[in-house]
Order: C-alpha cells, then sequence, then structure tokens
C-alpha cells in the first residue's frame, strides 16, 4: 500500500500550477439528496481504454474506485460510454441515447482528438461542440470538458493548439470546466518521475496504465473536492415557547 501511495503521488507532480477546482452544483445536489451519484464519461479511445491490459485499467474505472474510496458514505457509479476513433459529431449524434438517457448528475466529454487528426475546421468543430453542450446542460446536468493530452512529437499535427483553444473557448463561453490535461502531462513528462513508456504508447498518441492511473486520479482530487465541499447548514427550527 505504501509503495502504491508512493508511486500515485507522481501523479500530483505540477498540481499547484494545473489546478482543476470544478463546482457541480447538480452533481452535490444528487448526492445530498440520495446518496448517489451517476457519472457518464463520454469520449473516444482515452475514454474506451485503449492500450490498457484490461477493462478496469481505463480511466473511467479507475476513478469509479478512486471516488468510491474517498467518499465511501456514497454510492458511486462511473458509466464508460468511449468509443475509439469517434469525433466530436458522432459523440454528439449519442448524446441523447448514451449519456442524457442514463440521468447521471455528472457528464465528463473527453473529445476534438479526432476532429484534429481530420482537420475539420474550427469554426465546424465550435458549432458542434456548442450542440453538445447545450444538450447536456438542458438535460440539468454538471459538464466537465477535457483537454487534449500532451503529446511528445504533436508537430504532426499544425493545428494542434488552435482546436485546443477552440475547446476551451466554447467550455469558457458555456461556464464549463475544463479538466487541464495537457499542462498536467506535459507536467508529469518534465517532473522526470515517469519515462516517457509510461505515459505515451508506441503509436505516440495514446495514453498507457500509468497515464489513466494519474488521469483518474488528479479527475479524482477534483471531483471529490466539489462533492464534500462545505454542506450548507439549514437553521435548527425555532424552539416552543412555555
Amino acid at each position: 500500500m505504501a509503495l502504491a501511495h508512493a508511486a500515485d503521488q507522481r501523479c500530483r507532480a505540477g498540481a499547484a500550477s494545473q489546478r482543476f477546482q470544478p463546482i457541480l452544483p447538480r452533481a452535490v445536489q444528487s448526492l445530498r439528496e440520495t446518496g448517489q451519484l451517476s457519472i457518464v464519461t463520454i469520449g473516444s479511445s482515452t475514454t474506451a481504454g485503449a492500450g490498457a491490459s484490461a477493462e478496469d485499467k481505463s480511466y473511467p474505472a479507475m476513478l469509479q474506485d478512486e471516488l468510491r474510496r474517498r467518499l465511501p458514505q456514497a454510492e458511486i457509479r462511473v458509466i464508460n460510454r468511449g468509443v475509439g476513433g469517434q469525433s466530436a459529431f458522432d459523440m454528439v449524434s449519442r448524446m441523447d441515447t448514451d449519456v442524457i438517457d442514463k440521468a447521471p448528475g455528472l457528464v465528463i466529454w473527453q473529445t476534438v482528438a479526432a476532429d484534429v487528426v481530420n482537420h475539420i475546421g474550427e469554426e465546424k468543430l465550435a458549432k458542434i461542440l456548442k450542440k453538445g453542450i447545450r444538450k447536456v446542460q438542458a438535460a440539468g446536468i454538471d459538464l466537465v470538458m477535457m483537454d487534449l493530452p500532451w503529446l511528445p512529437r504533436e508537430g504532426r499535427y499544425p493545428h494542434y493548439d488552435d482546436y485546443r483553444g477552440v475547446l476551451k473557448t466554447v467550455a469558457a463561453e458555456f461556464s464549463v470546466p475544463v479538466f487541464p490535461r495537457y499542462g498536467m502531462m506535459r507536467e508529469w513528462a518534465q517532473s522526470r518521475r515517469f519515462t516517457a513508456e509510461e505515459l505515451i504508447g508506441m503509436d505516440g498518441t495514446e495514453l498507457v496504465e500509468a497515464g489513466y492511473r494519474c488521469l483518474a486520479i488528479r479527475i479524482a482530487d477534483g471531483v471529490a473536492s466539489a462533492l464534500s465541499g462545505p454542506r450548507v447548514e439549514r437553521p435548527a427550527p425555532p424552539r416552543p415557547t412555555n
């Protein structure tokens, strides 16, 4: 256990400069009223768990374990709706059936990777992201967007930063918190606490298990903090007078 704890501390390298402190009012309300919280993760290969040795080594599975460990009195369920290779448009097309119909308190949306590769255009991407965000927010569900990954050879995609900018700009327009995956992964790489093979697989783009675990730990840090924040105390009823 001590060894696992020490290894997990590597994941918090750069935490002070890459903060993730989402405000999740609907998720908090759901947890307080029912003692339960359902989270849907929608995305492409990162969410599906490409490169992991088993399903329980994907980031959504480890996120569920982390949140259950931190919030033992709550019933936490993380539903994985990742499909490798999908575009933002593909995900929006299944947002109703795969996400909203599950009635979660929180959605974590990892997207844009395929759109960078296919270079669909920034304006088109912005419209697609806005449509997806509106769907989730109209259903009264909290949403977190996930930034694109840091890649050691991202120069092969000349518009990479432009597409990251679209995601962040659209999220800000709708007050959606963004999990700063890019900055976190860059900090992990620069910390020299990981080998390159622990973070990125042989293809140079996919995460591997150490990366997935760190992803789960850092998301859980922010989500658990939001869920277990200070309670709003209701005033005590007045005492009866004689």
